[in-house]
């Protein structure tokens, strides 16, 4: 994918242009202010900055808004992660007693990365991506936008764009905040089903009854898999490819009658997949053992999200920061509204040289002070921000909603 015509040589000198000119503070700290209840959420918030030459510092922590952006004005770091919420400010961590200093919340999070599908993915590799394998990220945003809706009550979903290979997503509601290791643990197990390394051939093996949340993700799968995996990836095109997805087939008696139908009658991937999908519908016939659901297991093997699970379990792992910039794509890390997930265009999303030269040609404006500035939502980073904004109002309006409640519980006693 093109990258907007950026040079990552210039990072550095566009970076303190950005963080003075562009970057969202005052919506980003409403996000991880979260109202200020508890007065110490944000300042005991843990971050970390990457600087140029690589130079990680972890532990720091700001007392608010003004002075979380007098640092990152002041360091201009190159990748900013969010951790946890801790007993105490994290700044403060080596004049605490390492007992004492414990992660006590955070959002739940889950991290996709294009390079754990790359062994069914044909058309890229590593950190590349194209639009041939992009619907890969769109049925991941798809298929767990619904489980975590539907299946664990969860309303309030941040996902974004990496910024070059991957999305997170920041399940951001009180219940998923003040999660147990254990019960982070206990809903990544509940989404992997695609489990094995390089060398296992079979790596989905459903149950002779499926689960309704797999069902769902089948018919996210079903309305994407003629044009993903027939048409853009063209996954039984050649004999490497359909031995690959034969080897899922676990009856040695199904697998050679397939291959008799396909030497016969197989011309391309398009009539390939009617005989495979016709021969296994027909398994049970040719092999009283054959089991249900190995149609299924193919789809889910191909296109079902692959979570980094430990990103997940872990209370006090870092992920990487929305706004943040990919120093080698120069894109910004972006906000994405799941309902639209469609139409998003990891090609589209502005690099940074291109917001700097935007902002340079809005006309300056007045604040109700009389101070003169650029409106950066007046840049291609407004859409994107203005998806942030509805995500926060959200937000802030089911916490407004949650402390009348309260009052109206304490007014009947």
């Amino acid at each position: 994918m093109s990258n907007n015509a950026y040079n990552p040589d210039i990072l550095p000198d566009l970076l303190p242009l950005y963080y003075k000119r562009l970057f969202p503070y005052g919506p980003y700290f409403r996000w991880l202010n979260y109202g200020g209840v508890p007065k110490t959420y944000f300042s005991h918030r843990e971050f970390s900055f990457t600087l140029e030459g690589d130079v990680y510092i972890r532990y720091m922590s700001f007392s608010d808004q003004q002075e979380l952006e007098k640092e990152m004005v002041k360091k201009c770091p190159h990748k900013i992660d969010i951790g946890a919420v801790y007993s105490h400010r994290p700044k403060d961590n080596k004049t605490v007693k390492s007992t004492a200093f414990q992660a006590l919340e955070k959002e739940l999070v889950f991290d996709i990365d294009m390079t754990d599908y790359d062994d069914v993915r044909s058309c890229c590799s590593g950190a590349d991506i194209c639009s041939r394998c992009w619907p890969l990220m769109v049925m991941a945003v798809k298929i767990l936008d619904r489980a975590l809706r539907d299946d664990f009550g969860f309303q309030h979903l941040l996902w974004v764009y990496s910024g070059r290979r991957g999305i997170h997503c920041w399940v951001c509601d009180e219940a998923a905040r003040k999660l147990s290791a254990q019960g982070r643990s206990a809903i990544a197990e509940y989404l992997t089903l695609v489990k094995g390394g390089e060398n296992v051939s079979r790596k989905v093996s459903l149950p002779d009854r499926l689960h309704p949340s797999i069902r769902h993700a089948l018919e996210v799968i079903d309305k994407h898999f003629n044009d993903y995996a027939v048409k853009k990836q063209d996954f039984l095109d050649c004999e490497e490819k359909w031995s690959k997805i034969l080897a899922i087939v676990p009856s040695e008696t199904v697998r050679a009658d397939v291959e008799d139908f396909f030497d016969r009658l197989g011309k391309n991937t398009s009539t390939r997949w009617t005989i495979l999908q016709n021969r296994l519908e027909k398994g049970h016939l040719i092999d009283a053992k054959f089991k249900p659901y190995v149609l299924e297991e193919i789809k889910l093997q191909l296109c079902y999200p692959r979570l980094d699970i430990n990103v997940s379990k872990g209370i006090n792992h870092l992920l990487k920061s929305p706004f943040c910039i990919h120093p080698k794509t120069g894109k910004v890390c972006v906000p994405m509204n799941p309902k639209t997930i469609d139409e998003f265009d990891p090609d589209s999303v502005p690099t940074i040289s291109v917001l700097l030269d935007e902002l340079d040609k809005i006309d300056v404006s007045e604040d109700e002070q009389g101070k003169k500035f650029r409106d950066y939502r007046k840049t291609s980073l407004g859409p994107y921000l203005a998806t942030f904004e509805t995500f926060l109002k959200s937000l802030e309006s089911s916490r407004k909603g949650k402390t009348i409640e309260q009052s109206d519980v304490k007014m009947e006693f």
